[in-house]
């Protein structure tokens, strides 16, 4: 007797949007957290630890911004406005938007049937994380 296989291929299965979503909701936690570990190490570098406390720390570890550091004992925020830092809250900004957006979809098509409006919302989303992205990125670059 011969033992059916419990997978399928991945030729047999498609490569469609749901596959890639899913993957990259996984991916896109997973790169959250690691920008946020470098965000509390580089506060941390930076004289953080002596000069900040617990909560101004952890917002600075989620988004990056100079604006998080103003009200704080720093002398000089002139290390805490670079351009590596912007890129890293752009990051920041980027993942969790799509992240979030994509998972507030997924609950949302669970109660959908029509599948015109489950398309219609699709592309709803896909135009709201264009645009939340944009707002963010540019927040985190002009402030």
């Amino acid at each position: 007797m011969t033992e059916k296989s419990r997978t399928v291929s991945l030729t047999k299965r498609g490569f469609n949007f749901d596959t890639f979503m899913w993957a990259f909701v996984r991916l896109s936690a997973l790169a959250m957290y690691l920008c946020a570990f470098i965000g509390l190490g580089g506060a941390l570098i930076m004289g953080a630890r002596t000069q900040m406390n617990l909560a101004d720390i952890m917002r600075w570890m989620f988004m990056p911004n100079p604006n998080h550091v103003l009200n704080t004992n720093i002398p000089d925020i002139a290390p805490w406005t670079t351009v590596f830092w912007k890129i890293m809250g752009s990051a920041i900004v980027l993942f969790a938007t799509s992240h979030g957006l994509y998972g507030l979809l997924s609950v949302l098509e669970d109660y959908l049937t029509e599948p015109r409006l489950r398309r219609a919302m699709r592309i709803l989303f896909v135009l709201l994380t264009a645009v939340m992205m944009a707002i963010g990125v540019y927040i985190m670059w002009t402030s």
